[in-house]
């Protein structure tokens, strides 16, 4: 339901409070006088039909009889009675309920039930529900504190969201200490209807929210969840953590992916793939919203560390190294310079800018003066441990007004204990963050300047591959299909060669052979020396079997290895099915064994990971985590990730591998992945790597029967091919109109140039000279769930002509439509191409509601849009409103 109704939650104008009571300690009194004391000015509504009069106000006996409309209800009573009460606040216009209550699923089936009767009343009633077993709400737009936490945070731009009530309270209590402000705090309890995905979707768009921190216990919607955070990620930080990094219950796999694919793993690639922060601790969560909510975003990782101790500017240098791969940059010769005329002359003339024990107060605003204004530092970091002659507060009340003044992050870190207490107390009412420790402080900056990494790496545009990939979809989708209707779930090598073949990943040529002499005979015929390997649907490993013989070079070594390796394979497991083995010719050319695979993992889909290869793939666990589908440039980052890519490029007598076509094998296997949901898990291994190619030397492919229809077992939605289109527009231009790609990048900045000011203006609504990095990510990179943008190629031209798009509203069936089409190609008909094709995939998407912004100038647009119907309405600034109903 995404954000529907959530607006009516979070900024209501009147609360029922059901379950309320007077009695001492109860949840029921702690929440009604919260609310009152908050200073929520909305009505309120005590429901409790014992009594006349709750703290001062007028009770009733259910939700029916408070005086309608109610915007929220929380409801506090035993859960057996919650269904009944979500039922009457449907027939009441009830907009959603805070269930506080516990006694759902983490009390056995019982309360699994009675969650889903509450959920099935609530879809009934079209009532949104936050929780059960949740601490309740908080939101400062509505001075409304809906929750038994006693403590109202002061107004913010932070937004808190958790599964934890403990660690509510906790943040919310540090919070107060810290001086650090919230807009919303929403305890999210079992999650039976609004999820974490909802919420980044609604905190996203409140213009009064400039950054979410999340504490995770599990997600329900993992599709989405990534979607969600990967469109807001884009605009404001999402800070999170994730508890649950034990492999405790993990399955036992079929395959070397199956078990390097932790679960974990799997869990980081996809928040980074969604543009996420991902912490470790609480107290990292706890650090980065001081520093989040009360400084910029910092620009870049170069950081001036002042210290007055030479110990403390080691830690934090040394933190910087090992956690940011980065040592701090030394100040410049002007910065230098600087300093000498202020400090003595054993100051350490580095950075860290060690100003001696004996600095004072002033020395210590000068210098970080210096180090504010010097152009080679992206933030300061202050340091210092108590001193007899000067005490901490003097240096705390100085430099508290300088550093407010910086446009990048400053903070500090006062070591010590009682006598430091005071100076923490001046930075906290300054703004300034200030930590315990110096590996903490360095910590906090690090996750923040990961943000700013995220956002150039997901405004980066992909390379194109050097040709046109095809796959032959139709015979893999036979060949899967034959081994699923014989019962089988194991392809054999030779099929699962064949598998990967039909995608065009490079396998070498191989021969079944059911005899000695049938082996003997394929040997010669391919030319010595040769390989072969068992074939039997019921092995996994073959090496671990013994059935594999290498560089076999006459006739009698390959009938003495299979009879070897039959015996081998009937000792390894007497009920096996042997079916011979494949003959394959060695391989001579030198290269790097690498691993590539996949499996599926059953909340995130196929998984795909790459790594160094081998039998000792496992035990050396070198290995980086993908998810499809991926394009050239997620391709060359899962490479880059691993240890095993230093090779690649080029080791000693090792040549450099043909990189090119290591990121085409990933692009294919992920499309592999993405037609078939059947493939539970796929090995490569060694798949060689080396200047002339790449060549899977061995696979294994595992499939099972599935209900799925791609691309429904994919955590993010790939190219939507189905809407490629060869046309012809009323205008006679052939043209070749699809879905948008990353790749686009380079053509979209062709179109931008070639577009007037004019029609510039007319489509973005303001005058741009060029396209900023992130426009155009936001234009090319997009999330096919939420939004679709179609391009537009006159025949046998790689410069686009037209680009119309809709970007669904969260929480409601509407969207917003855009079209531009190149001043070279307008009154040929691409406009009303493009917007039949964007109006029919409204419709296809259920819709019911598209609207544009068109200027008055742009009278052929206002002509079309008018012959399909639009209703047409003049806005304040002179622009009309389109709106249509598909």
């Amino acid at each position: 339901m995404g954000i529907f109704n959530l607006d009516r939650m979070l900024t209501p104008r009147s609360v029922a409070v059901v379950g309320a009571s007077e009695r001492e300690g109860s949840v029921g009194r702690s929440v009604l006088e919260n609310i009152r004391k908050g200073g929520f000015t909305g009505e309120v509504y005590p429901i409790n039909p014992k009594r006349d009069r709750v703290l001062g106000l007028p009770a009733y006996a259910s939700v029916s009889q408070a005086p309608c409309p109610v915007d929220l209800a929380v409801i506090i009573v035993p859960l057996k009675f919650a269904p009944a009460v979500v039922e009457e606040c449907g027939r009441c216009g009830v907009a959603g309920a805070i269930i506080i209550s516990g006694g759902g699923k983490e009390t056995g089936e019982e309360g699994a039930a009675l969650e889903r009767a509450i959920l099935a009343a609530a879809k009934t009633a079209g009532v949104r529900i936050v929780g059960p077993n949740c601490v309740g709400v908080i939101s400062s737009p509505a001075s409304l504190n809906a929750s038994f936490i006693h403590d109202m945070p002061k107004p913010g731009s932070l937004a808190f969201v958790s599964q934890s009530g403990a660690t509510c309270t906790a943040v919310l209590d540090l919070a107060v200490t810290q001086d650090i402000g919230f807009s919303h705090f929403i305890s999210m309890g079992s999650m039976l209807d609004v999820d974490f995905g909802d919420v980044i979707d609604y905190l996203g768009n409140d213009p009064g929210t400039s950054a979410i921190l999340l504490y995770v216990e599990s997600i329900t919607n993992h599709r989405k969840f990534i979607s969600a955070a990967r469109a807001v990620s884009r605009v404001k930080p999402i800070i999170l953590l994730k508890v649950g990094r034990s492999a405790a219950g993990a399955k036992a796999a079929m395959s070397h992916t199956g078990a390097m694919a932790g679960e974990d793993a799997i869990y980081d690639e996809a928040f980074k793939r969604a543009g996420l922060v991902r912490v470790n601790t609480v107290g990292d969560l706890f650090d980065c919203a001081e520093l989040i909510s009360k400084q910029p975003l910092p620009q870049g990782p170069n950081m001036a560390i002042v210290t007055n101790a030479g110990g403390p500017g080691v830690m934090a240098t040394d933190h910087l190294a090992l956690h940011g791969g980065t040592e701090p940059p030394q100040p410049s010769a002007a910065t230098k310079a600087k300093l000498d005329a202020i400090l003595p002359p054993f100051w350490s003339h580095a950075n860290p800018i060690d100003i001696l024990g004996d600095a004072t107060p002033e020395t210590f605003l000068k210098v970080t003066q210096v180090c504010v204004d010097a152009k080679e530092f992206d933030a300061v970091l202050v340091l210092t441990t108590p001193q007899a002659q000067f005490p901490s507060t003097q240096k705390a009340k100085l430099l508290s007004e300088e550093l407010t003044r910086a446009d990048f992050p400053v903070f500090t870190s006062w070591l010590g204990g009682r006598e430091v207490m005071e100076s923490r107390e001046i930075f906290y009412k300054a703004g300034i963050p200030t930590y315990e420790t110096p590996e903490r402080a360095v910590q906090a900056f690090l996750y923040l300047y990961q943000y700013h990494k995220n956002q150039l790496t997901l405004q980066e545009t992909p390379s194109s591959l050097p040709h046109e990939i095809r796959y032959d979809k139709q015979g893999a989708e036979s060949l899967i299909t034959t081994v699923l209707d014989e019962g089988r779930a194991l392809l054999s090598e030779s099929e699962s060669k064949r598998l990967l073949e039909l995608y065009g990943i490079p396998v070498p040529p191989a021969r079944l052979a059911a005899t000695a002499e049938e082996a003997a005979a394929a040997a010669s015929a391919m030319g010595y020396p040769v390989v072969l390997k068992l074939d039997s649907p019921d092995i996994t490993h073959k090496s671990d079997a013994g059935g594999v013989r290498l560089n076999l070079k006459n006739e009698a070594q390959v009938q003495d290895a299979f009879a070897e390796i039959m015996a081998n394979a009937q000792a390894y497991d007497a009920q096996a099915r042997l079916r011979g083995v494949t003959v394959q010719p060695m391989v001579s050319a030198k290269g790097v064994e690498c691993i590539l695979g996949a499996k599926k993992d059953p909340e995130f889909g196929p998984v795909i990971l790459f790594g160094m290869g081998g039998t000792m793939a496992e035990i050396i666990g070198d290995r980086a985590i993908g998810l499809p589908p991926l394009n050239r440039l997620l391709a060359k980052r899962l490479i880059e990730q691993t240890k095993v890519s230093k090779v690649l490029r080029g080791y000693r007598n090792i040549p450099p591998a043909d990189l090119t076509m290591l990121e085409e094998v990933l692009v294919r296997l992920s499309q592999l992945l993405i037609d078939f949901p059947q493939i539970v898990e796929l090995d490569i291994n060694p798949l060689l790597s080396c200047s002339q190619g790449a060549l899977a030397l061995d696979a294994r492919v595992v499939v099972e029967p599935t209900s799925q229809v791609s691309p429904q077992h994919l955590c993010i939605r790939p190219y939507p091919a189905q809407y490629e289109s060869r046309e012809r527009t009323s205008g006679g231009l052939e043209v070749f109109l699809r879905p948008i790609k990353p790749e686009d990048g380079p053509a979209m900045i062709r179109l931008f140039n070639a577009l007037s000011p004019v029609t510039i203006f007319q489509r973005f609504g303001r005058v741009l000279r060029t396209m900023p990095p992130d426009l155009l990510a936001r234009h090319t990179q997009i999330d096919y769930d939420r939004e679709m943008a179609l391009v537009v190629f006159p025949e046998a031209s790689k410069e686009i002509a037209a680009v119309g798009r809709i970007v669904e509203r969260p929480g409601v069936d509407e969207a917003d439509m855009g079209m531009t089409v190149a001043d070279a190609w307008q009154g040929r008909g691409l406009g009303e191409l493009l917007f039949k094709h964007l109006l029919d995939i409204a419709k296809e998407r259920k819709l019911v509601r598209v609207s544009g912004v068109i200027s008055p100038e742009n009278s052929s647009m206002l002509s079309m849009v008018s012959k399909y119907g639009a209703q047409l309405s003049e806005m304040p600034d002179g622009n009309f409103q389109a709106v249509l109903e598909p």
